[in-house]
């Protein structure tokens, strides 16, 4: 019986070679050009955060160490749905919005014990929530302060007395659709959202300074 041709190790590095070689290729194609030509840039609002917040309020405050300066932690987004109940559809067209105002998906909340009067149990569906970190905080921030909060209607500035006592902000939003990521023509009804503003200022006097320097429009 012939016997069976047992194939060469040269086979063998030769193809590893080719192989190499083509990837070698790839990595040096057009895909490797744009992902070098790309340029990962902090948020603007981080940027002049720590040029020129920082700087101003050690000025300001009087402060001599610059990690005394209070900094933005998180937002948090809030829609509640009592409807959500009865039309889970209603749930689904909101977490959809919600979605594209924050760039993240967000969360369904749960209602946490059964309340009768409501027709509400528990574990129900009732709302929806995103929290917000790091560079996509920083890039909402800059949406909602230039963007956003001037196309509400009759707009005169915003409340400096909804301070929790700990430093952190909420804000009540009644329209979604003064987000111009919002396509007027697809929403089935005008839904309203609380936004959190979560710092790490001990007062409510430094974090309205903070705020103040993001440029948030206080009335007074």
């Amino acid at each position: 019986m012939a016997e069976e041709k047992k194939p060469r190790s040269d086979d063998k590095n030769k193809k590893v070679a080719r192989k190499g070689k083509k990837e070698e290729v790839k990595k040096t194609g057009f895909t490797a050009q744009i992902d070098e030509s790309l340029e990962v840039r902090p948020a603007r609002l981080k940027e002049y955060y720590r040029k020129e917040i920082v700087p101003a309020l050690m000025k300001e405050l009087g402060f001599s160490n610059p990690f005394q300066i209070p900094r933005l932690e998180k937002i948090v987004l809030n829609m509640g749905l009592g409807e959500a109940t009865a039309n889970s559809k209603i749930l689904d067209s909101a977490v959809d919005q919600l979605a594209v105002i924050s760039g993240q998906k967000p969360v369904v909340t749960r209602a946490r014990k059964s309340i009768a009067n409501f027709k509400l149990r528990q574990g129900q569906a009732i709302g929806c929530a995103v929290t917000l970190r790091a560079d996509r905080m920083y890039e909402f921030l800059d949406r909602l302060i230039n963007i956003s909060l001037p196309r509400v209607r009759d707009f005169k500035g915003i409340s400096s007395k909804a301070f929790d006592g700990r430093g952190n902000y909420t804000l009540g939003i009644r329209e979604q659709i003064i987000f111009p990521e919002i396509n007027y023509d697809q929403i089935e009804k005008v839904k309203g959202l609380n936004i959190s503003i979560v710092t790490t200022a001990k007062t409510d006097e430094l974090a309205l300074a903070l705020l103040r320097k993001f440029g948030m429009p206080f009335r007074n």
